[in-house]
């Protein structure tokens, strides 16, 4: 079975880890927080002193980082340390499955070339309960060949693996998924929130809308209101899941998208502002479909609290 280095052990990546070695493979793993790394190693991984320290020796690296700046840094390098495509060995595959911009991900695959490395981006979309369970989609830009040598280490940790296209390819899919996830997301709360001020049932509105016309996923598996779903945030206070955080970073990754191609996105802008005033009063850390309270009255929130 073949080493994985795993670099990036947050509420997604430590999961994905984790599954990794319950699927046999070896995995060394490198991440800025000790006890993140601890926790992978009491279920058998190896630990790195650095970055480069996992990846070397490695037959694939997969990373799971904040931002565009972090992944360029990381793989190529700069004035203060080398870069992964620096230390790894020729024919290791290098998938970075951080949800940045697509010109980083086509830089990074630039010189990943230059070395004769593959690289593919492949975001994922999930969310933590599918980085835990497994079950992630896995949105992937790349060449054919990057794409067919990563399908073994990708099954092992998520159930739908997508081509996108060539590099940065991936990247575009996801911020277009997650752009219409947020408006999704705002229309639930706020068709909902209405049905409540005239006295609907949110558990009964929700049950129509879900076979009606009006039906999404947000209905289905992350109901926004309190109560009408088990385990989603929602009901547990608006913890865990997504953070309103990373959405408005995703947000602003589709609008900076929609310049480059001129493309009109009036509801993605929309939904950005929205999502932006809500992180600005506090809710940062909270899942995004917290949103909803953004719709219901103060003394409905309280109530709920």
């Amino acid at each position: 079975m073949s080493t994985v280095a795993f670099i990036g052990l947050g509420n997604m990546g430590g999961p994905m880890a984790a599954n990794l070695i319950k699927a046999g493979f070896t995995v060394k793993v490198f991440d800025l927080v000790p006890a993140a790394m601890q926790t992978l190693a009491e279920q058998g991984a190896l630990t790195a002193n650095s970055a480069c320290g996992a990846a070397a020796g490695a037959d694939i690296v997969i990373t799971m980082l904040p931002a565009g700046k972090h992944v360029r840094s990381l793989y190529v390098g700069d004035d203060n340390a080398k870069g992964l495509i620096d230390v790894v060995a020729a024919g290791t595959l290098l998938i970075d499955c951080s949800t940045i911009d697509a010109d980083s991900a086509r830089f990074v695959a630039k010189h990943a070339a230059e070395k004769e490395l593959a690289f593919i981006d492949a975001p994922v979309s999930g969310g933590t309960a599918g980085a835990a369970a497994g079950t992630l989609t896995f949105i992937c830009g790349g060449s054919d060949s990057a794409f067919e040598q990563a399908q073994g280490v990708l099954n092992a940790m998520g159930g739908n693996i997508f081509h996108a296209g060539a590099a940065g390819a991936g990247q575009v899919a996801k911020i277009c998924n997650n752009m219409l996830l947020s408006v999704l997301m705002v229309a639930t709360s706020e068709s909902l929130q209405m049905g409540i001020d005239h006295g609907l049932d949110p558990q009964i509105l929700s049950d129509i809308m879900k076979v009606s016309s009006g039906g999404n996923w947000t209905l289905d598996k992350y109901n926004p209101c309190p109560g009408v779903m088990e385990s989603v945030p929602s009901s547990n206070g608006y913890q865990g899941g997504f953070m309103v955080d990373l959405m408005v970073k995703d947000l602003g990754l589709s609008q900076e998208a929609a310049l480059l191609s001129n493309s009109s996105t009036p509801m993605g802008a929309l939904a950005r502002s929205l999502y932006v005033n809500h992180a600005k009063q506090g809710n940062g850390k909270r899942d995004f479909s917290s949103i909803f309270e953004q719709f219901a009255h103060s003394e409905q929130i309280k109530n709920k609290g």
